[in-house]
């Protein structure tokens, strides 16, 4: 008998509260009752990176929905992207902006160390554009969007382009302009299908769900380059930086 092909799940976490649609789920008890039909699943984290907790816990609630299920039926797919690709999607997006003008990259803090990873990403996207005015904001945290946007003033920019950082948009601001998404629709759907692409060829070549804690810690924690991201995927401007 054949096997029903698997239908896609995005399971948004932080960095990716803005996004909506019958295939997104919240991790947790969300993503427990979409599993309860029984169709064979892949799930992708929607994380760019900074969320380091989401894959894990995507991965108990599938190990825990994959109980009384054919081995294969649910597989954690890699998440959507890693700090590297970031850095190459805002270094794409920072060119796009007017000389004289600043971009202030702007995504929801959370943690230390992942708040610590925006201004990484920050510098990395300044060093590879010296001619431009970059600087980093947390919504929810310290520095916010008040001080990001005062910074960019003090420091002489003839405006502020808020740049994101995430899957989350920044708010509207009078004393501000936003740039468009960080991946457009028909981009941020090619990145889907190569990871679930690439979970589903995991598994047909090495039995590997995704789901072991061993499995979840190899493939959500290896910062080499990656080589899987469409082209479709970044801007004109950032292919030649990133994977």
């Amino acid at each position: 008998m054949t096997r029903s092909p698997r239908r896609v799940i995005l399971v948004a976490g932080a960095e990716s509260r803005g996004l909506t649609g019958p295939d997104v789920r919240a991790v947790g008890g969300d993503l427990a009752a979409a599993l309860r039909d029984g169709r064979p699943t892949v799930v992708v984290p929607m994380t760019l990176g900074r969320d380091p907790d989401l894959p894990e816990a995507a991965a108990q609630t599938l190990r825990w929905a994959a109980r009384n299920r054919a081995a294969g039926e649910l597989l954690l797919a890699p998440r959507l992207g890693t700090l590297d690709h970031l850095v190459g999607w805002l270094r794409g997006a920072v060119r796009a902006i007017p000389s004289g003008y600043a971009a202030l990259l702007v995504a929801p803090s959370v943690g230390q160390e992942p708040d610590a990873d925006l201004f990484k990403a920050a510098h990395l996207v300044r060093a590879g554009a010296p001619d431009r005015l970059v600087e980093a904001a947390l919504l929810g945290g310290v520095p916010d969007v008040d001080d990001g946007i005062a910074r960019c003033r003090a420091l002489g920019a003839a405006g502020t382009v808020m740049v994101p950082a995430s899957l989350v948009p920044p708010p509207t601001r009078p004393d501000a302009t936003t740039s468009g998404p960080l991946l457009g629709p028909a981009a941020l759907a090619a990145l889907v299908r190569a990871r679930a692409a690439e979970a589903a060829c995991r598994w047909e070549t090495r039995r590997d769900d995704g789901l072991s804690p061993t499995a979840v810690h190899d493939h959500h924690h290896d910062h080499r380059p990656d080589r899987t991201v469409p082209a479709a995927a970044y801007p004109k401007e950032a292919r030649a930086h990133v994977g």
